[in-house]
């Protein structure tokens, strides 16, 4: 089996003391501006990736879906994970550029209805 070129630097970003996992701790790290990337398991609930998708949102940081809640979780060591977010910019710079080489682009965005 070739080795998953995305979990592995997530997993050494693991390492490295910048990600934080868990709905609570990633919306805590996007909320204070922390958090660089943020990444959603693909079978996490729909509410979990629209509420990660909609922070992501507001505030600029891109959002990918990528493996599912046990690959994500044990690329950093730990059990089932829904969410994470990268908490250093060149980390995050990375695993985007990663992300993208794998052929995953971002999550698409939900379209602002405007009032007008």
């Amino acid at each position: 089996m070739k080795p998953d070129k995305v979990l592995s630097m997530i997993g050494i970003a693991a390492r490295a003391g910048n990600i934080v996992s868990g709905e609570f701790s990633t919306e805590k790290a996007v909320k204070s501006g922390k958090a660089y990337l943020v990444i959603a398991a693909v079978d996490a609930s729909e509410n979990t990736k629209k509420h990660c998708m909609d922070m992501c949102s507001y505030r600029g940081l891109p959002y990918f879906e990528y493996a599912d809640k046990e690959r994500l979780g044990n690329s950093i060591g730990k059990a089932y994970r829904a969410s994470l977010a990268v908490t250093d910019a060149n980390l995050a710079e990375t695993i985007i550029k990663k992300l993208k080489e794998s052929g995953i682009g971002p999550a698409p965005r939900r379209l602002q209805e405007s009032n007008n």
